[in-house]
Parts: C-alpha cells; structure tokens; sequence
C-alpha cells in the first residue's frame, strides 16, 4: 500500500501474480515485470494506491520449474501454449487468487477502486465479489516476438 487510503473512493488497485522471471530478472519473454513496472508507477505518482502480490501463481499457475521447461520449449520456436501441451501441461490453471484476493482492498479500506489491469476477465470477477470498480486502467506493453502468446 502506498500512502493514506482517506476516503477509499477511487483507489488504484492491482492485483499481480508473482512471475520472478519477469518482475526479478527482467525476463523478455513474458510481460508481467512491465505490467508491474507500469502499474506501480501511476500508485508512486499520486501518492496512493494498493498493491496486491499473488505467490504461488507463477508461471500460469504451473510453478517455476515446469515453466523454465517450457521457456527451453520456446528457444525451439513454441509458443506458451505449444510449450505447456507438449508438456502435458495446462495452457492457464491460474486462478488469479480472485476469491481470497478481493478481501485484501476491502480490509484496507478501499471502497471503490481503478482496477488495473488488462484482463477483462479478472475486472468481471472481482465486480462479482462485490468490490465496487469505477473504472479499468489498462497496462498496455509492447507485444514482442518474445512475449506474444504469453
């Protein structure tokens, strides 16, 4: 969390699943780090905003060790979901925590909340927790060779 919550009206929130290869190491290959990067510096520049850092969800919710096995896969010219099929993996079991999650700006005394992110999906599920959204922000990041399909 970053500075006072006052009022809780309008507060930028996002919610990020730990990916170190990424938010760590600067990994090009998936865009999270950025999307980390960029959400956190709309919170660093108005002073306030809540962040909420998922563990266990890293690499698409198949853990680290299967997803450096597929990054091997990729070298070889697979995309993210060719890599996790060979893999007899699936293509996203990621949960995004959503449930569990939405208790967190709540709890810190956020009432309505600029949801950042790019899925509308996630946008959709905290709304059906509850959680009062005034608006999307969206995390655009450039699409590479790289990160595209991740």
């Amino acid at each position: 969390m970053q500075g006072e919550i006052g009022d809780g009206q309008d507060i930028l929130v996002r919610v990020h699943s730990k990916m170190p290869y990424s938010d760590i190491f600067g990994s090009a290959r998936c865009d999270c780090g950025n999307q980390l990067a960029l959400a956190m510096k709309p919170i660093e520049a108005t002073g306030q905003g809540v962040l909420v850092y998922l563990r266990g969800q890293e690499g698409k919710g198949i853990g680290l060790g299967h997803k450096h096995h597929a990054y091997n896969l990729q070298d070889d010219e697979h995309d993210t979901v060719e890599a996790n099929e060979e893999r007899g993996l699936p293509v996203g079991s990621r949960e995004n925590g959503i449930g569990g999650t939405s208790k967190i700006p709540r709890d810190l005394g956020v009432h309505t909340m600029r949801l950042m992110t790019n899925n509308p999906a996630k946008y959709v599920r905290l709304k059906g927790y509850g959680l009062a959204i005034s608006g999307r922000v969206p995390l655009l990041t450039p699409i590479t060779k790289d990160n595209n399909g991740c």
